[in-house]
């Protein structure tokens, strides 16, 4: 497969043998960057676990994400005010509903309060395929939802593995400075780390690298990564 010679270039400062310690890698990950845009740090996480696909939960980066994340809500009432107050993008009920069963998914989240959950469920088909549907695991079904609108606003990410064991998550942007995004990596870490399920014995990680968006990955040494 031929590459162009600036991705070539990026390719050749990493060694693939190595295992950068985390200053290491976002620096050179930096030193990488060849693409005029502000790319996005990506992070993946390999598990080795047989329930990896079980592995789900949510976290706030400290840093933020970098991106704005446009917030509905779907309430009632005072909730309403509150929703709005809080910054929601979007807020409504039965109206909003029906939008998005005509297929409107112009946004990042989905609040509920519980009380419109019965027609909320009915968008299934539309917000499943987006993964957008609310869940009460995930805090976004909820009376609260100036606390959770704050939380989406503020960096709240929600993190899946898939099917071959991979969580793959955006956690920040290239311009971030080192410390941002180095604390951002290791809130995301300790979090899937937490979140090892009762059953996982000895090793639980695999491996973990960054890259940005344009740039080559680089693994780092995530037993250096653990508060």
């Amino acid at each position: 497969m031929n590459r162009g010679k600036k991705i070539n270039a990026a390719r050749a400062k990493v060694d693939r043998n190595k295992l950068y310690n985390i200053d290491e890698a976002v620096k050179l990950m930096k030193e990488c960057k060849y693409s005029k845009f502000d790319e996005t740090v990506d992070m993946q996480v390999k598990l080795i676990h047989k329930s990896y696909q079980n592995i789900r939960g949510t976290t706030t980066l400290p840093a933020g994400t970098g991106k704005e994340k446009r917030v509905i809500v779907l309430c009632k009432g005072d909730k309403q005010k509150e929703a709005q107050a809080a910054g929601a993008d979007y807020v409504g009920a039965e109206d909003m509903i029906e939008k998005i069963k005509g297929g409107w998914v112009d946004f990042d989240a989905v609040v509920a309060t519980p009380d419109l959950m019965k027609e909320v469920g009915k968008l299934g088909p539309v917000l499943g395929k987006k993964g957008l549907m609310p869940k009460p695991k995930a805090g976004t079904v909820t009376e609260d939802v100036k606390g959770i609108v704050k939380e989406l606003k503020g960096g709240r990410v929600e993190y899946k593995s898939d099917k071959t064991g991979v969580i793959h998550m955006g956690i920040g942007k290239l311009s971030f400075a080192d410390d941002a995004i180095i604390s951002n990596i290791k809130t995301l870490f300790n979090q899937i780390v937490k979140d090892k399920p009762s059953d996982a014995k000895g090793n639980y990680i695999k491996s973990v690298f960054i890259s940005s968006s344009m740039g080559p990955g680089i693994k780092i040494n995530h037993k250096g990564i653990e508060k």
